[in-house]
């Protein structure tokens, strides 16, 4: 037994690890391994670890920094894959790993899988809502496919035959690697573009590429594609694959074509189908305003039908003005005339002043006639009888008896106090004499007065 065990070779644990890790890489070399990326991690040396797993088994994998941009599709979690890559081990932990250079979708339907997530996601942002009108006649069309393609050959032709313009082509590439990042630099790319800049900006957009698989189409399904179709300034058209087939962008595009001529017509009207339809609506305006003027031309004489003979009506008002000229031309000589006789009638009526003086005097003399004796002596006997009259009203007048030297006593209401009994103790009194009035105030006693002097 001892002589068995003395011929097994004896390793060190990095010897074993060694051999352990030659015999994998050069057993398997390069392998495609199926299952789904759970565990990943991104470090921030660029390095990104993950693990494979199925329903039984888990392997460890890693993409180094320089194949991330290369790998083909963006790891994460959740995610179906085919991984092709080399098999080794990390000797430091005992452990094999999948060194991967390139991730494939497992198939149709982890691809549909991630499609609708992704559309699920997009759709509850809002992405897919706007949706802006298409200009009626663009004055440059900017196109985003390859320039390989018979896809940009279809387009050309589709707007030469229909109204030719401007073809502003940013050429990207449509498949694999790095399309997606091409695509929507493309659409960011014609949306920053000033208006009149050096480069002419376009009026509409078309997003085109031909049929092909759906692994083929992922570049239209791709996040960043969509959101840039989503923000474009410019209304865009999507035209990807052929009529049956549904990419991401198709949702957030202005317009879905079926086909990139299907894009082309849609941006571009037809300039004998314009020209048609200006011939028929000049047509129909030509007819309609012929109509209008028909009309009004009907109007117009059931109008005048009703009016009066406008000429008799003019000679008639003539005819007036010619008879009220020549009245009034007669009117003010007869008014003069009439005038004048007038005066001369009053004037005949006038008396001298001599003569009015004359009738004057004979009309005093028949009233003193009348009243017996000369006016004179007669209002002097008036005016003697009238002194006497006032001489006895004076006499008996208060103000003379005042004057004799006597006094009218009134109360504070002005009103006359003839006897003692209507004074009362301290009342306000004033005494009237012929020369002033004098204010007094009553004693105690209602027969003593408190002159205050």
């Amino acid at each position: 037994m001892s002589d068995l065990l003395a011929n097994i070779p004896e390793f060190s644990v990095a010897e074993l690890a060694g051999a352990v890790k030659k015999t994998l890489e050069g057993a398997f070399g390069r392998v495609r391994v199926r299952g789904e990326i759970t565990e990943f991690k991104a470090y921030a040396s660029g390095h990104q670890y993950f693990a494979l797993k199925d329903e039984s088994a888990k392997i460890r994998a890693i993409i180094w920094k320089g194949s991330v941009p290369r790998v083909g599709l963006k790891a994460e979690n959740g995610v179906e894959v085919i991984a092709t890559g080399r098999i080794t081990s990390y000797p430091e932990r005992s452990e094999y790993q999948l060194i991967v250079e390139r991730l494939e979708y497992a198939g149709a339907g982890a691809l549909l899988a991630r499609i609708e997530a992704l559309k699920v996601k997009l759709a509850a942002e809002g992405l897919f809502e706007r949706k802006r009108p298409l200009p009626m006649l663009p004055a440059v069309i900017g196109v985003i496919t390859s320039a390989q393609g018979a896809v940009l050959q279809d387009i050309k032709t589709t707007i030469a035959r229909r109204f030719p313009r401007p073809i502003l082509l940013w050429p990207v590439a449509v498949q694999g690697e790095g399309a997606a990042a091409g695509i929507a630099a493309a659409i960011n790319g014609f949306s920053a573009l000033p208006a009149g800049g050096a480069i002419p900006r376009p009026d509409v957009l078309i997003v085109a590429r031909g049929g092909g698989s759906l692994e083929d189409l992922m570049a239209f399904n791709d996040e960043q594609v969509v959101r840039a179709a989503a923000a474009c300034a410019i209304p865009l058209i999507s035209a990807v694959g052929h009529e049956t087939d549904t990419t991401l962008i198709d949702f957030a595009s202005d317009r879905r074509a079926p086909t990139p001529t299907a894009a082309a017509e849609m941006a571009i009207p037809a300039r004998l189908e314009l020209l048609a339809d200006l011939a028929q609506k000049a047509a129909r305006l030509s007819g309609a305003l012929a109509r209008a003027t028909t009309r009004a031309h009907l109007l117009l004489d059931r109008a005048g039908a009703r009016l009066p003979d406008l000429p008799a009506i003019l000679g008639a008002a003539r005819q007036r003005l010619d008879d009220r000229g020549e009245r009034l031309g007669l009117a003010l000589p007869n008014f003069f005339t009439r005038r004048r006789a007038g005066l001369e009638r009053m004037a005949g009526r006038l008396m001298h002043p001599r003569e009015l003086l004359g009738h004057g005097r004979n009309a005093v003399a028949l009233l003193e006639q009348r009243l017996g004796a000369p006016l004179p002596g007669r209002l002097r006997e008036s005016r003697l009888r009238l002194e006497n009259l006032a001489a006895r009203l004076d006499a008996v007048s208060y103000a003379a008896v005042l004057a004799r030297g006597f006094a009218l006593v009134t109360n504070a209401r002005g009103a006359p106090v003839s006897s003692a009994a209507q004074v009362a103790p301290g009342a306000a009194l004033s005494i009237k004499f012929a020369d002033g009035d004098v204010a007094v105030k009553a004693a105690a006693r209602s027969a003593q007065l408190d002159l205050g002097l």
